[in-house]
């Protein structure tokens, strides 16, 4: 029986790297895959999944009003899909994730997620908080802090290179806007000391 994954890390841990390795598996075996790129994040261009490394492949964009299911479905009719592969999916809605379970459930498809856990303010994305509750299984891909600690933090930076604490959960960027760190590295930078209030405004 087919299985919902999602495999979550910090910042720059070569998810979409392993994706597009795991794509590649399925390909040169002669089975089909279908990747999906958040509609959102144009960094490379509109429906591209780009790795740091230069690995790259064309995607079907996925906004947040889309059908995953009927979109797989739908390519699933005219020819068969062997592996659903979804990049950056800590935008995939609650709703966007439960379809996903139906592709597994129903048309024993295996769908394998990837995305950033927590945002900014260590806080989940609704897709990462509904993968987290409703995949059959969870794999952390590791990174490291500059300290060599492992990095589970995503530390925000303005231009000049500061911490940033308070914003939009979703803000799109690359090494230039984010840094992975270790806990400790993470408050350090903000110069967040935890006594009996939350480090960070509540919304």
């Amino acid at each position: 029986m087919a299985k919902l994954y999602f495999y979550y890390s910090a910042m720059n841990a070569g998810k979409s790297t392993v994706l597009l390795q795991s794509s590649y598996n399925y390909r040169e075996r002669g089975m089909r895959t279908l990747l999906f790129a958040p509609a959102i994040d144009t960094r490379f261009g509109a429906g591209r999944i780009e790795s740091r490394i230069g690995l790259r492949a064309p995607a079907t964009t996925l906004a947040v009003g889309d059908n995953l299911l009927s979109l797989v479905r739908t390519e699933h009719a005219s020819a068969p899909v062997a592996c659903v592969l979804i990049d950056e999916a800590q935008f995939l809605t609650e709703e966007q994730v439960w379809q996903a379970t139906e592709i597994a459930d129903t048309l024993d498809i295996p769908v394998l997620c990837y995305g950033l856990r927590t945002d900014f303010q260590a806080r989940l994305f609704p897709g990462s908080a509904a993968l987290l509750g409703l995949a059959d299984t969870l794999t952390e891909l590791k990174t490291i802090c500059h300290c060599g600690r492992k990095a589970i933090m995503n530390l925000r930076v303005d231009a000049a290179g500061h911490g940033v604490r308070e914003g939009v959960q979703v803000e799109i960027g690359g090494n230039d806007r984010y840094v992975a760190m270790c806990r400790r590295h993470f408050k350090e930078s903000l110069e967040i000391t935890v006594h009996s209030r939350a480090p960070f405004p509540t919304k």
